[in-house]
């Protein structure tokens, strides 16, 4: 695949986004932590195809740019150093143990501010989904490199997220989750409970215990019992996306264990089945370019190129017959849409389309997915 179109264009578009970013060149950092964290194993996939060093340097760059900046408090904010409160000498070696920023423009909601919810999405703070999405990639770098260290840090930002989310409600003493959190992880800025966010946790901290076993135990046990008896089922483009992603993750899981992952693999199926056929009833795709987000398209076109993996790696094992076919049926059935994913592809490498204000609002988020979608191996293979 060295010199495959596909790649050239992904090299092309990663290139591009490490100077637009300070990665590279001249410019001033400007990091974002879900772009990141995609761009990451785009980096990794780019140096394992092609051999090119720099592509595992600007990975490597990339996650001490995050730390660097998204691991301390904003510049215009009246904090400063190590959001988790750490020294200058902790923090270099435990950069992660205090969460992460998202990267947004504005700075978080103050306690005497009024929430506005459209300008909550353009205000800072820390996303559970994010993080998650960070712990993944420094275990893919990990994984890379052999330096464990990443694992490590993936470890202590899992048991930050862990402790600065989760809570205990009144009502029989239940756990829930909250959706954002300050900078500081004092307070909830959205107090509801994201519809994946346990499946996040869940997935990402048994991934985790696989170098260490035990380390997350309690945190494994705490975020399974948020996923019992949920409704995974969403319309969202980039909300299919990551079910389908997370069905190949629960299905690799199972292999150890088969009683808990096969029931979620099973549900997140049905909910895949579900939600793709309702948003292909809606017909999206034939919207103009000025009414679509190429992000949240391009997470369902990353998705549905887990299915081929997914055929792949399921075996009879440890499941019943029963279980086979079910499973086998609905992977029969999602695999009727990865044309659709060549479709959103297609759509997106035309310039043309790409020269809308949509595009142009989160060009880097959209290049970095794009890139991803191309080529997709640093993100969806383990």
């Amino acid at each position: 695949m060295k010199n495959s179109p596909r790649l050239v264009i992904a090299t092309e578009i990663m290139e591009q986004f490490a100077e637009d970013t300070g990665l590279t060149g001249t410019q001033k950092p400007q990091r974002y932590l879900w772009t990141d964290a995609f761009a990451v194993c785009n980096y990794l996939e780019i140096h394992r195809l092609d051999g090119d060093k720099r592509f595992q340097e600007f990975a490597l760059r990339l996650v001490d740019q995050v730390h660097e900046i998204l691991g301390r408090h904003r510049q215009d904010d009246f904090r400063s150093g190590w959001i988790g409160g750490q020294t200058e000498e902790e923090g270099g070696k435990h950069p992660t143990a205090g969460g992460l920023r998202i990267g947004k423009t504005m700075p978080e909601r103050q306690l005497d501010e009024e929430f506005n919810q459209r300008l909550e999405w353009e205000r800072d703070g820390q996303y559970y989904h994010y993080l998650t999405k960070w712990m993944q990639a420094l275990h893919k770098l990990a994984s890379a490199t052999g330096d464990t260290l990443y694992d490590t840090w993936a470890r202590e930002l899992a048991e930050a997220a862990h402790t600065g989310f989760t809570h205990i409600i009144e009502e029989g003493g239940a756990k829930k989750m909250y959706w954002k959190m300050s900078i500081d992880l004092s307070r909830p800025l959205v107090p509801a409970m994201g519809h994946h966010d346990p499946l996040d946790g869940y997935l990402t901290y048994l991934e985790l215990e696989e170098s260490a076993p035990g380390d997350l135990e309690r945190q494994v046990t705490e975020m399974r019992g948020l996923c019992q008896n949920r409704d995974w089922t969403t319309d969202d483009p980039l909300g299919l996306g990551t079910i389908l992603c997370d069905c190949l993750r629960a299905l690799r899981l199972a292999e150890v264990r088969p009683k808990q992952l096969l029931p979620l693999l099973k549900d997140l199926l049905t909910a895949a089945v579900d939600g793709l056929r309702h948003y292909a009833r809606q017909a999206p795709l034939l919207q103009p370019a000025e009414y679509r987000l190429a992000f949240r398209e391009l997470g369902l076109a990353i998705g549905l190129q887990a299915l081929p993996l997914l055929k792949h790696n399921f075996t009879a094992g440890s499941t019943t017959k029963g279980d086979i076919d079910t499973i086998t049926n609905m992977i029969e059935a999602l695999s009727a849409y990865e044309n659709m994913g060549v479709e959103i592809e297609e759509y997106w490498l035309a310039a043309e389309n790409r020269r809308v204000l949509p595009w142009i609002e989160h060009r880097h988020i959209n290049m970095v997915m794009l890139a991803t979608r191309l080529v997709p191996g640093g993100f969806l293979k383990k």
